[in-house]
């Protein structure tokens, strides 16, 4: 392949196509057809000399997995099996992964698990040396990383075969991957930010690049769709924190020093950070290690932002954290609402030697409805217990002074809402009976609005088992759904329910309707309807009463809408304000940029300019052009859909986005001329730092100055091409070169192609550009461009569109 930066050896290239939304009608020949002609337009393009020579056949994919779509280039990353972690050997995994690779080895099917034989003299792999690796269902292929049996290639790039042997004689134990790929591995991640309400903070939440093993390794309950840590009663595998920095942003936009949060133990796992309403104090959740394989369960602690010092929530020890759904919640400026551990509750159930009877399932008095396959469901009266046993909560209002009392009787809470203005609590609870076929978001779902010392007022809805949502997309519960509080108004209630039953099969006007109530409705108030919708319901952004965008959408046709409503007049009719292919990122507008109110809630952010009566908001968009996403923030009439672009992303070298607004800490009406945003800024070779635009003195300061992550990849090349398919669709790859490659004196390099399908409705939308050849290239520690670290060239996300137009489904082809 060559490229401005030279030639790629086209012998040496590997293949990973992770299978997505594929149907299992799709075989996996027509997939490996795609591939190899997807990899023979780009080298095309490139005026490659030589061709892909052989395809390892990995294993026929019937049981093609659904995962989710990753979209960016630093999240970009590899399964654990094929990680550079793994070995500095190159892998191929079965079945869900396809190889392209020299002709070093054939293979053969053997009992559903791939066998490699050799091809040519010297290349033979034993069934010894594959048992030696810990990733027993893996076939090392590393050896077609070279043509000769040298150590080193013409390129620089150290063959494996010394370390191979190494790594076979420490047998099955773990393994430490090569110098080069350890130390980016290892290396502390950027901090996670978090902006205190009144703008005047910001936290540093500081983590590590991966878990520990025994994080990892500790065993876990899988009950009803989720999976549950029972040591810590929380789900299993959570990330967390290891400690919090504070600093305060100074008037001039510098940070001051740092304040560490103090007073908990060492080696604590931090989860759950929030602030109170005033900004004085954060509550968040501490475990700690207490004994090998054995971690204690979660406890709140709290701490003076001014002081920095941390101290429990609970003077008891025995009270702790469930966050098997939700955690907790400030309900106001000194009082917390906590999902807690019955103090009752014993030990957890024994398993019977004995099954209760047998396990039946009749669908006699019901009609046949097909389900969606779930994993990790329920499957007998014991896993109910279980899940009972972990998931029941028992609510506590606690006080920072040290008080507490139990509201509500102990049940299976999974949301709690305070009301903007404090006075009531939306509570949602799942009940029996439960399901052996769907998880438990779709058991028996009850809402309750309470006031906020925990009295019961009125049961809003108690929605039963949900086991008949069909499968079609867009299809929906019957009932009741997205209940929530008005983010503009104290106490309004708004929610939605179908008109069809829940099945986007059927054909009905209006499809979603839109309702409307106070908490405490007077005597024969009824609901009010707000908006009708012909789409599958999506949302609302608020304002106030004389704005709020209503979201609207339909999958089959990737059509999405945006109407405007005045939700405080009946005179007002609603209109819509876009309408457009949810696939077409050229023409996206951008979303309406949000303030934060005093309550603690988000709201459009309404702009003022000077002599100008208009009503504006900001939209901030992503700016997807054929030359890469170029981010705006447009200043948008919502009366006459005029747009001023007032800031735009940097063109050239530079990736910035638009992150927050800084200048909305105060009530009442933001003018342009006060403006203040968060930014960020990246290229290709700078990691992201944050800036604070000004509009009044037109300055960015920049708040942060992050070191680069892996310096010694810091001069990495990369480079977006483009090329077309045969059918005329345009496609687009970026290529990564390792620092400092010379073609002229390294040669070729081997390459790894790392891709995802997508489904499209249309070939316009399948050939627009997507990303920016500008962003940094972040690299997690099981991202594909660790390779670089070993010489390797990386084509990150060669576009392979799978295209459906009409009424016709991608998958349908």
């Amino acid at each position: 392949m060559r490229t401005k930066h030279g030639m790629l050896n086209s012998r040496k290239v590997t293949i990973i196509l992770q299978n997505c939304s594929l149907s299992g009608q799709r075989q996996d020949s027509s997939i490996r057809a795609l591939v190899l002609e997807q990899l023979k337009m780009a080298c095309k393009a490139r005026k490659t000399q030589g061709v892909v020579r052989e395809f390892l056949s990995i294993s026929d994919c019937d049981s093609i997995h659904h995962h989710q779509s990753i979209n960016h280039e630093h999240q970009q990353s590899l399964p654990p099996a094929f990680s550079p972690l793994a070995s500095p050997s190159l892998f191929s995994l079965s079945p869900h992964f396809l190889s392209l690779s020299l002709p070093r080895f054939t293979s053969t099917r053997t009992r559903g698990r791939l066998r490699t034989l050799p091809s040519c003299a010297g290349g033979t792999t034993t069934r010894a040396a594959m048992s030696s690796s810990r990733f027993l269902h893996l076939v090392p292929i590393n050896a077609a990383a070279a043509e000769g049996d040298t150590g080193v290639g013409s390129n620089g790039s150290v063959s494996s075969t010394a370390e191979d042997e190494e790594n076979s004689a420490l047998g099955s134990g773990y393994r430490l991957p090569p110098p080069e790929i350890k130390d980016i591995v290892d290396a502390p991640p950027l901090p996670a930010l978090s902006f205190s309400p009144q703008r005047d903070k910001i936290l540093f939440l500081k983590r590590r690049a991966l878990p520990p093993l025994e994080e990892l390794a500790k065993p876990e309950e899988k009950l009803a769709g989720i999976r549950i840590d029972g040591k810590c009663n929380t789900r299993s595998r959570m990330s967390f924190y290891t400690s919090i920095g504070i600093h305060q942003l100074m008037p001039d936009g510098t940070l001051g020093p740092e304040k560490e949060v103090h007073g908990f133990p060492d080696g604590a796992k931090i989860n759950f950070v929030s602030w109170s309403l005033n900004g004085q104090h954060l509550s968040f959740s501490i475990r700690v290690d207490e004994e090998e394989n054995s971690s204690s369960k979660l406890r709140i602690w709290v701490a003076d932002v001014e002081t920095g010092k941390a101290r429990p929530l609970f003077q008891s020890p025995d009270i702790h954290l469930n966050a098997v759904f939700d955690n907790f919640v400030w309900v106001d400026d000194s009082t917390l609402l906590v999902c807690t551990i019955p103090l009752s509750r014993g030990d957890p159930p024994k398993k019977p030697l004995v099954p209760s009877g047998p396990k039946v399932q009749s669908n006699e008095q019901k009609n046949v409805v097909q389900v969606r396959t779930f994993q990790d469901l329920l499957k007998d009266e014991y896993d109910a217990d279980l899940f009972d046993y972990y998931a029941t909560t028992q609510l506590v209002l606690a006080s920072l002074d040290g008080t507490m009392k139990e509201i509500g009787p102990p049940a299976v809470y999974t949301s709690m809402d305070p009301s903007p203005d404090q006075k009531y609590l939306l509570i949602s609870s799942i009940h029996r009976p439960y399901s052996f076929i769907v998880p438990c978001g779709r058991f028996p779902k009850k809402v309750d609005l309470w006031t906020s010392e925990g009295k019961f007022v009125r049961e809003l809805c108690d929605l039963p088992l949900a086991e008949d949502i069909p499968i079609a997309f867009n299809s929906v519960r019957k009932g009741m759904r997205s209940i929530n509080w008005r983010a503009d108004k104290p106490s309004t209630l708004y929610w939605v329910e179908t008109q069809d039953e829940g099945d986007a099969k059927v054909e009905v006007s209006p499809r979603d309707i839109v309702y409307m109530q106070p908490a405490e409705p007077l005597d024969g108030e009824q609901q009010a309807i707000l908006h009708k919708l012909d789409l599958r319901y999506g949302g609302i952004s608020w304002c106030d009463d004389s704005l709020a965008l209503v979201y609207e959408s339909w999958y089959k046709t990737r059509r999405t809408r945006t109407w405007v409503i005045s939700p405080g007049s009946e005179d007002a009719s609603p209109r819509i304000l876009f309408d457009r292919s949810s696939e077409d990122v050229y023409s996206d507008p951008g979303s309406p940029m949000l303030r934060r109110t005093t309550a603690g809630t988000y709201v459009i952010a309404k702009i003022k300019k000077e002599n100008d009566e208009g009503t504006y908001i900001l939209l901030n968009g992503s700016g997807a052009t054929p030359e890469g996403n170029i981010p705006f923030l447009d200043l948008f009439d919502i009366n006459t859909g005029s747009k001023e672009r007032i800031w735009e992303s940097d063109k050239e070298k530079y990736y910035e986005t638009v992150v927050a607004l800084m200048s909305d800490q105060s009530e009442g009406d933001l003018y342009l001329n006060q403006l203040k945003i968060l930014t960020s800024k990246e290229s290709k070779t700078e990691n992201t730092q944050y800036f604070i635009q000004s509009w009044l003195d037109k300055k960015a300061c920049q708040i942060t100055n992050f070191p680069h992550p892996y310096p010694q990849l810091a001069s990495l090349q990369k480079e977006m091409i483009r090329y077309e398919r045969k059918d005329g669709v345009q496609l687009t790859a970026t290529l990564y070169l390792p620092p400092g490659y010379d073609p002229s004196k390294d040669g070729p390099l081997p390459c790894l192609v790392w891709s995802y399908p997508g489904e499209f409705k249309s070939k316009d939308a399948a050939g627009q550009v997507r990303g920016s050849p500008n962003e940094f290239a972040g690299i997690g520690p099981t991202s594909a461009l660790l390779w670089l670290a070993r010489r390797f060239a990386i084509l990150s996300g060669p576009t392979i569109p799978i295209i459906g137009e009409g009424n016709e489904e991608a998958n349908d082809r």
